[in-house]
């Protein structure tokens, strides 16, 4: 998943820290094998991403998880004209986070995409967690989910844009790649913009 990174090491000031904060993104039944919209070896997030989110809930940090949470009439969806098969349609079961993530009582689910007329790659479109963040004084952020070469990449995009310190937690993200390597060269793009790449095995030490 390094995809050739020499950039991907796990450095002492990636541990967890106050200021810090876990952002996880769309881990969703229809995004997992099996699903309508599923990222190839997308389960292989939720075991890393459980130990972080214990690590986190545990140091009394904000954990934060983002969802697709679409109309059944989304502008994204294929029989809209969209490039994409309907997925994550809220309230069903696809939509739901899987039973295998462990996600603490301290979390905060952040509903994104849920207008007809808009897309929301990014966990800080329409959600309100930029505003979050700031109130809660956060510096840093961990991010990892589904899937790297759109959500993962739109939301850690947007939060260097918020000046934020940004890591991608890169054994915690898998990738569409609708064409080869996308989710490599995304990697490629959030590292030229400031994102960091560390190990979600060692955030949670």
């Amino acid at each position: 998943m390094t995809n050739g990174l020499a950039h991907w090491s796990a450095h002492a000031h990636s541990h967890r820290a106050p200021g810090d904060a876990l952002v996880i993104v769309d881990v969703q039944n229809d995004f997992l094998p099996g699903g309508a919209l599923a990222v190839a070896r997308g389960d292989e997030v939720i075991e890393p991403l459980n130990r972080c989110t214990a690590a986190f809930d545990r140091d009394g940090l904000p954990i934060f998880a983002s969802r697709d949470w679409h109309p059944p009439d989304h502008c994204s969806f294929r029989a809209l004209g969209g490039p994409w098969p309907a997925h994550c349609i809220a309230g069903t079961v696809g939509a739901q986070f899987p039973a295998a993530l462990i996600l603490p009582a301290s979390v905060t689910v952040l509903s994104k995409a849920t207008r007809r007329d808009r897309e929301a790659y990014s966990a800080f479109e329409g959600t309100g967690l930029a505003e979050r963040l700031k109130a809660l004084r956060s510096r840093r952020i961990f991010v990892g989910g589904l899937a790297t070469d759109y959500c993962v990449r739109a939301t850690a995009l947007d939060a260097r844009t918020l000046d934020l310190e940004v890591f991608v937690l890169a054994d915690a993200v898998r990738a569409v790649d609708n064409r080869a390597d996308d989710g490599g060269r995304a990697l490629r793009e959030m590292i030229s913009r400031g994102v960091r790449l560390c190990s979600a095995q060692e955030l949670a030490a």
